[in-house]
């Protein structure tokens, strides 16, 4: 008999019951309670649009010294059915060992028979096994802080897409933006345009998380490194993520339809020191009309 996406959904309401109970203490589990009613309406009236797909993140202390591995949950709508999908992360773990943790964890989670509820089981495993890495990596920094120059990357994408409008979708990127860390832009409209700089596996962990599932549409069309022996803020164009939406023309009787102005957003960019960036992102060299 096939399983429906409607008792999937009732498992993973289930299984965050659970893991709420297993972690009641503030701050252990991060969880988007609106997420949680849409899907608890989806299941009482099934017939109307499937809800966002459960996100939440767990804190997990390992070892003696109760270092916090976060473990970051995205379920498929068939999960238990689907593979979750599951990153653990923490600053205590330098970019190579934690690549090596996640795939001891992506292993360890295919093992296992489809069907079963594996949340659990998966902040178990991290607890058990994360302590070797943590340890290697306090190895590593300690190596590292006798040399006598300790050099920094400063990390930019300039990511295109045909267009942003959806509030859940922003709400996700700027909450992503603000965890990792990262400051520059969302350009609301059409076209959508996002900037983010900061350390490299921080970009590099939000553009894994704004992709997923799948974001049609959407492109990495620049990537700018700046190497400094100092701190990378000096060297950000942004103070902060800021969130643009420009004077927009068009037919406004359809949202579709919104084109922003890009002479704003060529003023803008030229303001930061990226006016080259414009050519690159639409293919043509931006000019500004004279005022």
């Amino acid at each position: 008999m096939a399983v429906t996406v409607k008792e999937c959904l009732e498992l993973q309401l289930l299984e965050v019951e659970m893991l709420l109970s297993m972690f009641p203490k503030e701050g252990e589990i991060n969880l988007d309670e609106d997420a949680v009613s849409s899907v608890q309406r989806y299941l009482s009236n099934d017939d109307g649009a499937l809800p966002p797909q459960l996100e939440y993140s767990i804190a997990v202390d390992v070892g003696e010294a109760r270092v916090k591995v976060e473990l970051q949950v995205l379920l498929p709508h068939m999960y238990p059915h689907a593979a979750p999908q599951l990153f653990a992360r923490s600053h205590a773990l330098h970019r190579q060992q934690q690549l090596q943790l996640n795939t001891g964890l992506a292993s360890h989670i295919s093992s296992l028979d489809s069907g079963e509820l594996c949340i659990c089981g998966a902040v178990q495993w991290v607890k058990d096994h994360s302590l070797p890495y943590l340890e290697n990596s306090k190895i590593s920094s300690e190596s590292a802080s006798k040399e006598v120059v300790v050099k920094e990357t400063l990390h930019r994408m300039w990511i295109y897409s045909h267009h942003i409008y959806r509030q859940e979708l922003r709400k996700k990127i700027f909450d992503c933006a603000r965890k990792l860390n990262l400051t520059g832009f969302c350009l609301t409209g059409k076209p959508g345009v996002i900037c983010v700089e900061g350390l490299r596996e921080n970009c590099e962990e939000f553009w894994r998380v704004i992709r997923y599932p799948n974001w049609k549409h959407i492109s990495c069309k620049h990537v700018e490194n700046i190497e400094t022996e100092g701190s990378v803020d000096n060297l950000r164009l942004f103070r902060a993520f800021e969130d643009l939406q420009f004077q927009a023309h068009g037919d406004y009787g359809l949202r579709n339809d919104y084109h922003m102005d890009l002479g704003q957003f060529l003023e803008f960019l030229k303001e930061h020191q990226s006016g080259h960036i414009f050519q690159i992102l639409f293919g043509v060299e931006g000019k500004l009309s004279d005022k």
